[in-house]
């Protein structure tokens, strides 16, 4: 493994994660290595198993009496501290089956939102007809949008469904990981906040976030949506009037966002897409980026103190092609959320392009850079032989 973070792209370099036959060849090992190894650490098991007193794996579920505290550390702040209540077995009342899982959980999945919005979705899922309806959402529903997509994959297939066919606007506030996994054709809007991982996973979805619209307060002063925004995301689009908290955008992979504000650790491990930030960031932006692009509005001029430069460089917002992609995303911002930022900047539009700050990744740079050179040495090869095919 070389750390390329590429693990869900089936394009593993190495060949590890990967079932590319061509991908696959540069794996040095084979799997009898792999069997043999976890034939080793069976037997380690057994070894230590048998030392404990256990016959099985099953035998040391719950014996938390069989543990003790590592006596070896020595670091101050595990001076003073008593296990005994944590390594106590716990008693076993008269009705307890056991000590580890017998019956199955019930999650719920019964009462979620995503029945209902499944129920509304059935003209798209059927005859690709547009679908709009309006739906108050509260904190307990949590992965709104994450069944609705799977029907869709499977009932539509991997294509999925054209942007805008199924388009739900909730008022109020979403609980946790809103717009999960979000399939291609669905927008989900929300007129309020939203908690932590909204996003998670995104596969082409819209996701529109603002705060209600009789709100006194600015929004772009304002934390609207939660921590870890965006990870994983591998395609789609998300508009946010407001600030993120932590790690936004952390192991985004495709996914293109625009947002007002971002807390500390923003685009984090980052391997794609596209983020364009109207505001602040918090400390150790870009920490481990390897792909991808951000474009911070930097007003404060402080942001290079704020950004980890370790494996990205800090540029002007120059190159035309950059322009006109920010400008666009800019623009969506603005229609879908109303932004007064997004207006001020857009009105503003040349003094604004100074203050913008690419963020991008080196090794990411040089691979552009060579596609680019690949692509144009192709161009060349293919007009020289159409030249010559004319008799020129």
């Amino acid at each position: 493994c070389i750390m390329m973070r590429k693990c869900h792209l089936n394009t593993c370099p190495v060949g590890i994660a990967t079932q590319d036959p061509e991908l696959r060849r540069k794996f040095a090992g084979a799997p009898e290595h792999v069997v043999n190894y976890f034939f080793m650490v069976a037997k380690e098991l057994r070894l230590i198993m048998a030392k404990l007193g256990f016959r099985t794996v099953n035998d040391m579920i719950g014996r938390a009496d069989a543990l003790q505290a590592d006596a070896a550390v020595e670091h101050w702040k595990a001076k003073g501290l008593d296990f005994s209540a944590v390594l106590a077995k716990a008693p076993e009342p008269e009705n307890c089956l056991g000590v580890y899982r017998v019956h199955d959980q019930d999650h719920g999945l019964a009462n979620a939102l995503d029945n209902r919005l499944i129920e509304l979705a059935e003209p798209a899922l059927k005859r690709s007809e547009k679908v709009y309806e309006e739906l108050p959402i509260v904190n307990v529903n949590r992965v709104v949008g994450g069944m609705l997509s799977n029907h869709i994959v499977d009932r539509v297939g991997p294509a999925m469904l054209p942007d805008e066919t199924i388009h739900f606007k909730f008022n109020g506030s979403a609980g946790q990981s809103f717009g999960a996994w979000l399939a291609k054709g669905i927008t989900l809007e929300v007129e309020g906040d939203a908690n932590d991982y909204v996003g998670k996973g995104l596969s082409g979805g819209r996701l529109i976030i603002y705060p209600p619209k009789s709100s006194p307060f600015n929004a772009e002063q304002q934390i609207l949506i939660g921590n870890v925004v965006l990870y994983g995301a591998t395609s789609g689009e998300c508009f946010f009037r407001g600030i993120a908290a932590e790690r936004f955008c952390v192991r985004n992979s495709g996914a293109r966002a625009v947002v007002e504000g971002v807390g500390d650790h923003g685009c984090e491990y980052m391997t794609g897409g596209r983020v364009v930030i109207l505001g602040r960031t918090g400390r150790n932006f870009a920490a481990g980026m390897s792909g991808g692009i951000a474009y911070v509005l930097n007003e404060d001029g402080e942001f290079a103190s704020r950004c980890n430069d370790g494996l990205v460089d800090l540029e002007p917002l120059a190159a035309p092609e950059d322009i006109a992609e920010v400008e666009a995303l800019i623009r969506k911002h603005l229609q879908f959320t109303g932004s007064v930022v997004a207006r001020r900047v857009l009105d503003s539009w040349q003094t604004a392009l100074a203050q913008f700050v690419k963020v991008m990744p080196r090794d990411y740079k040089r691979v552009l850079a060579e596609r680019e050179s690949a692509r144009r040495a192709e161009a060349a090869v293919d007009g020289a032989l159409k030249q010559a095919a004319s008799g020129g």
